[in-house]
């Protein structure tokens, strides 16, 4: 693959052997990811994303499986947004949150919540168990385009961190952990909130929501934030859903 500017450049992909898909069970999936020596920047980073990538950790990488096609890279056009009236009362509810942003520095009070929060809303995951090698290879990267967001409580009581890369065009969600116990608060749809009004304040297009898979409840969710677009082969187009849930949350 070839990305022209002053001068073109050529940069290396390398892809997985088929192996169990996280999402759809009884399915195999297959990873292109870009190569992990590559020096990665703001403007190839935001280049790579309008392709579809992702990041987890410090690769960046895209689904590249020949027989399905069920990931597909949605994004909210953030100045188009306007949030339900679930959405609305997460909003006022969660109004006495106080938001910080932070650098993705190791905090011993952040992994604390990180491991409360897989063990009691995914433990059947494939991140599950989790382990503290595991938490620093995917959330602490050291680039300045990536922060973690902490929300406390006026108590400052620590009930959320959102880890969230500012690109050029937009903000990528990469992901949110948040305490378990608190679920009259939905604190995973207000998270993503915070980010889109986050994106809008900065004047920036779009909030990346990474992966919407119709037939995966647990990235169903995504649906909920209207208007939402779909990286259909070259192209972004509105995402019309057959069905929605207010109720979802991460």
């Amino acid at each position: 693959m070839t990305t022209s500017g002053e001068q073109n450049f050529t940069l290396k992909f390398y892809q997985t052997l088929p192996h169990s898909c996280s999402y759809l069970a009884g399915r195999e999936a297959t990873t292109l990811f870009l190569d992990p020596e590559r020096e990665v920047n703001d403007a190839l980073y935001t280049s790579l994303t309008l392709m579809g990538f992702r990041r987890s950790g410090r690769h960046l990488y895209r689904p590249h499986c020949q027989a399905c096609q069920a990931c597909q890279s949605v994004r909210i056009p953030v100045a188009a947004f306007s949030p339900n009236r679930q959405q609305r009362k997460i909003w006022r509810r969660n109004q006495d949150l106080h938001a910080r942003r932070l650098p993705t520095r190791f905090n011993e009070e952040h992994y604390a919540l990180y491991q409360r929060y897989l063990e009691a809303r995914h433990a059947d995951g494939d991140m599950y168990p989790p382990s503290l090698h595991q938490y620093q290879s995917f959330l602490m990267i050291d680039q300045p385009w990536a922060e973690l967001i902490e929300l406390r409580d006026a108590n400052q009581r620590l009930l959320g961190v959102a880890a969230v890369d500012y690109l050029q065009l937009g903000l990528s969600a990469i992901y949110t952990f948040f305490a378990p116990e608190e679920e009259k608060r939905s604190l995973g749809t207000y998270a993503i909130l915070w980010q889109i009004e986050q994106t809008r304040q900065l004047g920036l297009e779009h909030l990346y929501l990474g992966y919407w898979i119709q037939n995966c409840r647990k990235m169903r969710y995504k649906q909920n934030f209207q208007p939402l677009e779909v990286l259909q082969g070259q192209h972004w187009r509105p995402l019309i859903p057959i069905e929605t849930s207010e109720e979802a949350d991460l």
